[in-house]
């Protein structure tokens, strides 16, 4: 029996000059000394220079507009859908600084719904 192993969902959002100064400031303090990071937050580099941080389940809440980074800010989602299916398993906040500027999305487990003995 075969099931979605995650889904990663690209989101729309609004940056403030605020969200784009907590994260460079991030950005630093990860270069000078990893163990600064917030517990839940995760940070890499590619070879191209690419900053990637991840924020874990625990490290972020949704709220309808909003994601709410621990020690970073709030982000502001455009439009009404969520961001996950009602749930959801395995939330994490994906941030990427790309040439084009920051890409956010979210990747989860989609929930499992078994039917049992139906007939």
């Amino acid at each position: 029996m075969g099931h979605t192993k995650s889904c990663e969902v690209g989101l729309a959002v609004r940056t403030t000059e605020e969200l784009l100064k907590a994260l460079d400031d991030l950005r630093q303090a990860w270069k000078r000394d990893p163990s600064t990071l917030p517990k839940g937050l995760s940070c890499s580099e590619s070879k191209e220079g690419q900053f990637v941080l991840v924020a874990a389940e625990a490290a972020f809440v949704t709220i309808p507009g909003a994601c709410v980074i621990k020690g970073i800010g709030a982000i502001e989602l455009v439009g009404s859908a969520p961001a996950f299916e009602e749930g959801a398993n395995s939330k994490a906040l994906i941030l990427k600084d790309t040439a084009e500027g920051w890409k956010f999305s979210v990747k989860f487990v989609v929930p499992i719904v078994r039917e049992r003995n139906a007939k």
